[in-house]
């Protein structure tokens, strides 16, 4: 009985695998009925926890050089938001000469309290890209902000925001300060305008603020409801609006590609109220699974093919740059490189980088309600520059189905592809796992690309060509 169940089953995936999914791509952005999004030049970020920023940047070898990999695709360096949990346990020490000052029971620890000096800013300084700087609401000493968000502006010449605060929702949970009375949204959003305005007439610069920063899922912490409260004076000084998101789920539910669509469709209306007015919006802090990720979940591949999928369903809704959070150094499931190992995540972040680079569009081909997706960018002058196709099929091992993905519209006689592929969904590239993009990898500590790249070559027939892809697995087609 169990053997014919088996058969069964296996006669199932292959009916739902048998047929191709076609989609035809656009000869022109902004045609064929189709949604588009802008892209920003570089809309793959990264969020350091602020007590870790220092660390980070001159302990830890691969950082400068994982963000640089991005560069190399786009042209522009990556953008980095310096925040997190204890930005709101942080106060400023003008007369301190260290980066940070804490001490912790473990290495593995985050602090409770800290204190951070004027070499904090100077280091964030020496980025090449720009930077979203964290400071302290909760603990309601405004004159110590101030203080801090004037250096900032005056050492910073790559600061694009100010950020006040970090996830609101929790601070009467945290016991901070400046909730220890009544305290809830609506207080918030009072507050965050009052901030706001103080702030950025105290450092005389408009445009300045990061907004939001919650991370409990709108409407109720959301933008729409803060924007609703805002008024002229307050809106000069907004420069983007933020939320914070970790869908979290197993491993299967968390890369399957209906899901993490649905997810991304919660920011839709705090999305269109910040376009409304003229204002990005941004993930600002995100990742798999919070508290630094789930050891069963985050460092997988399968967690990998969500950040992309994640990445770029993003982006097609409007939502201008996701800073994908790094933890505590040694203490972080969820990040994409550490001291010692690369990360998984990587990959996933790199390919997604990789199809957007130097494209001015994205648009989904799919409806964003099957495992199998695909999306196209486009240049300077609307010509379709690339595809990406996924097949979220969950795979960890027995016989791997596939899926045929076929093509309509295209000119050119060939395309090219590489392939994001790893053995199966459970594969850890921190424990030797077999993760590739193209057929090269990136190297523990350095970050370096190691291997020979590697193109699929097809060949197109009547403006049509099918690819096959694996469950669990991505293709990036080249079509220029």
């Amino acid at each position: 009985m169990a053997k014919a169940t088996a058969l069964l089953l296996c006669w199932a995936a292959a009916v739902q695998n048998a047929g191709a999914v076609s989609f035809a791509v656009p000869a022109q952005a902004k045609t064929g009925g189709l949604s588009y999004a802008p892209l920003d030049p570089a809309p793959v970020g990264v969020s350091l926890e602020f007590f870790t920023m220092p660390s980070y940047l001159t302990n830890v070898t691969a950082t400068l050089q994982c963000l640089d990999n991005w560069r190399a695709l786009t042209g522009v360096w990556p953008p980095v938001r310096i925040g997190g949990t204890t930005q709101d346990r942080a106060q400023y020490d003008p007369s301190t000469s260290a980066y940070v000052v804490y001490s912790v029971a473990r290495a593995a620890d985050a602090p409770m309290t800290l204190t951070f000096g004027p070499k904090f800013m100077s280091l964030a300084a020496t980025y090449p890209g720009s930077v979203v700087l964290g400071l302290n609401r909760a603990k309601n000493n405004i004159q110590n902000t101030i203080a801090a968000a004037k250096v900032a502006v005056a050492e910073m010449k790559n600061l694009l925001a100010i950020e006040l605060g970090n996830e609101p929702e929790y601070w009467v949970k945290d016991k901070q300060p400046i909730a220890s009375g009544s305290w809830n949204n609506v207080i918030d959003r009072a507050s965050q305008n009052d901030w706001n305005i103080r702030v950025g007439s105290a450092i005389g610069r408009t445009n300045i603020i990061q907004a939001g920063n919650w991370n409990d899922s709108p409407p109720q912490w959301g933008a729409a409801g803060l924007i609703a409260t805002e008024n002229a004076t307050v809106r000069q000084y907004v420069r983007h609006y933020a939320h914070h998101n970790y869908p979290g789920g197993s491993i299967q539910k968390l890369m399957t590609h209906s899901t993490t669509s649905q997810n991304v469709r919660g920011f839709n209306a705090d999305v269109a109220s910040a376009l409304a007015i003229g204002k990005e919006y941004v993930l600002g802090e995100t990742n798999s699974v919070s508290g630094g990720g789930a050891a069963g979940v985050s460092p997988t591949f399968g967690a990998a093919l969500w950040t992309m999928d994640y990445i770029l369903r993003a982006t097609y809704s409007n939502i201008s740059r996701i800073y994908f959070h790094q933890g505590t150094v040694g203490n972080c499931q969820y990040c994409a490189w550490g001291r010692y190992s690369m990360g998984s995540p990587y990959y996933g972040q790199y390919i997604a980088t990789a199809f957007m680079a130097g494209a001015k569009h994205i648009t989904a081909l799919d409806a964003g309600t099957t495992n199998y997706a695909a999306y196209a960018t486009f240049d300077a002058s609307g010509a379709p520059l690339r595809v990406l196709l996924y097949n979220s099929d969950y795979h960890t091992g027995g016989t791997r189905s596939s899926q045929p993905f076929t093509l309509t519209g295209l000119t050119s006689s060939t395309v090219r592809a590489k392939r994001l592929t790893a053995s199966s969904a459970t594969a850890r590239a921190d424990q030797g796992g077999d993760i590739s993009f193209g057929g090269q990898t990136f190297t523990d500590v350095t970050c370096k690309i190691a291997g020979t790249e590697t193109y699929e070559t097809s060949t197109v027939s009547g403006g049509q060509v099918t690819f096959t892809v694996k469950a669990t697995e991505a293709l990036l087609v080249y079509l220029q």
